[in-house]
């Protein structure tokens, strides 16, 4: 083949997804280097446009770091690191008024001050929002900016494929990307790169998640040889969407925070009898009270009622999930929102540190795909921009330290990608059947509530898809849906293991088997085999 059909692309910096996290290094370092963001899907597609609720950060005078360190480290049931819970809330603020200054349009109480909601967990009010759509708010506002400036080449619809490694396998040089419009794979060289590419909740049946959190970036990372750390913490969100024609939609934490009541059918309230804190309590409590009422009564769904609420309130306060549920019949000024746990958050990942360096020189991982430590066994409500923003500024932080313009390094004899001996697939039937009984045994077997023997089932089950899909991967040429499939098996693997691994209940990880803490906690780290 010639050179043409396999292109070569050379950068300072290269930035792998356009969420939150992403945009907001991208912006960052091109004031120094050049950098291209890569974005599998349209630029403004991902979870972060799908985040209701908003930002927590430190903003009211009444409020404290110390207390939402506190509520933090209490969320996350044992096992937040304690340096970057410490990290996150003293810096929040910082992040908070660079997007005030982007021109975020925060929601405003008054004329001098912006609205601060309160979520589950959260001891004070200090979640800032745009109305019920922030990340949405937030990622346009980022990709504004990021379209403006010279230095930052886009590359829309390029799926990545792997990571380009050293010889000695300990430092990145790049990736290589499928363009998804010519099916060619390109050759990205770069000096330093980043992972900014979500979570893995679509390895779940029902979740909240757009089509691409398929956890491409810790299925690369761990393929390159990162380790990752706490994978059996997936977040069930306990408030999504159930109806036959929307079942994806989140209902925002936002909602119980201000006032919203989960009931059964007749109109009973629930919570009080699980919890305390009843609708305020953490997202685990939530989840796993909503899942023990619908197999108890066995009810298709619970009830979450706003209508006590005023309709302006409603209307000026959640105009996004008015809208959405309107259109399926749902007037929830009216109407109580028929509502399932799903699969939303991924605590796990790549393991990091606090200057969001991973084990492999020259790599970075920032947002949902990193293991940082802040969330422990459980993510506190509106912990996850504020996370990624934070540290898209350490990863900045660190990169400026050791950046040096490196010619040569796109001059050096990097491979383009081979695919001689491949060949098209004669059906695709493999790839559609694997991916829909991945997500079934994930939901069965590894959701809320698991057992010793389930988790063995599930490992042997994935294991059997792995090796169909490697083997398929191995003599097919490419698409998107296989290296979705292919990334979100190993990082459903991932997931199987690290539970195998805990034998107790803690936060997000409930086994009937191992129902009680065992204190002290560690986090649980999967190391790859080396390879030479």
């Amino acid at each position: 083949m010639s050179k043409q059909t396999y292109p070569k692309y050379c950068t300072d910096i290269l930035v792998i997804g356009s969420g939150i996290a992403g945009l907001s290094v991208a912006l960052k370092l091109a004031r120094h280097a050049k950098v291209m963001v890569v974005a599998k899907a349209s630029l403004n597609e991902g979870s972060s446009v799908y985040a209701q609720g908003g930002i927590a950060a430190v903003l009211d005078p009444f409020d404290s770091v110390e207390s939402h360190i506190q509520d933090t480290l209490e969320a996350g049931a044992g096992l937040c690191d304690p340096d970057a819970v410490r990290l996150v809330a003293e810096k929040g603020a910082d992040a908070i008024y660079e997007l005030i200054d982007l021109g975020v349009p925060f929601s405003k109480h008054d004329a001098k001050s912006y609205h601060l909601t309160q979520e589950g967990g959260h001891s004070h009010r200090r979640v800032i929002h745009a109305a019920d759509h922030t990340g949405k708010s937030v990622t346009e506002t980022l990709l504004d900016q990021v379209k403006q400036t010279p230095n930052i080449t886009l590359m829309p619809n390029h799926m990545t494929v792997d990571l380009i490694l050293s010889d000695d396998r300990k430092r990145c040089l790049g990736s290589y990307v499928l363009n998804q419009s010519t099916q060619i794979v390109a050759t990205l060289v770069a000096q330093k790169t980043i992972l900014a590419t979500g979570g893995a909740s679509k390895a779940y049946l029902y979740t909240s998640n757009p089509d691409t959190s398929t956890g491409d970036g810790i299925a690369m990372a761990w393929r390159a040889g990162c380790s990752v750390t706490n994978m059996e913490f997936n977040q069930f969100h306990p408030t999504c969407l159930f109806h036959p024609k929307d079942r994806s939609f989140l209902i925002s934490e936002a909602v119980r925070g201000e006032g919203g009541i989960l009931k059964r059918p007749d109109g009973t309230p629930f919570m009080a009898h699980y919890d305390e804190r009843a609708e305020l309590a953490p997202r685990d409590v939530v989840a796993r009270a909503i899942d023990q009422e619908m197999k108890a009564h066995g009810l298709d769904c619970v009830y979450l009622d706003i209508r006590h609420r005023s309709e302006g309130f409603i209307l000026n306060h959640f105009p996004t999930i008015y809208a959405r549920c309107l259109k399926v019949g749902i007037d929830i000024t009216r109407d109580p929102i028929p509502v399932v746990p799903a699969a939303h958050y991924t605590c796990g990942g790549i393991t990091t540190n606090l200057k969001a360096e991973t084990e492999i020189a020259n790599l970075y991982a920032i947002g949902e795909t990193a293991y940082t430590g802040l969330h422990g066994a459980n993510r506190l409500a509106s912990n996850s921009l504020v996370e990624g923003l934070v540290f898209a500024q350490a990863a900045y932080e660190a990169i400026l330290e050791s950046f040096e313009p490196e010619p040569s390094l796109c001059a050096s004899r990097i491979p383009a990608w081979d695919d001689h001996l491949v060949t098209q697939p004669k059906e695709k039937v493999l790839v559609s059947h694997d991916w829909d009984e991945l997500r079934r045994v994930m939901w069965d077997y590894v959701g809320i509530v698991r057992t010793d023997k389930r988790l063995q089932r599930a490992l042997k089950r994935v294991q059997i898809l792995k090796d169909e899909i490697h083997e398929f991967y191995r003599h097919h040429t490419l698409s998107s849906d296989l290296l979705e499939l292919r990334n979100l098996t190993q990082v459903a693997e991932l997931m199987i293991q690290s539970a195998i691994q805990r034998k107790e209940s803690r936060g997000l990880h409930y086994n009937l088997d191992h129902p009680e803490r065992i204190d002290p906690a560690s986090p649980t780290r999967l190391q790859p085999e080396k390879r030479s």
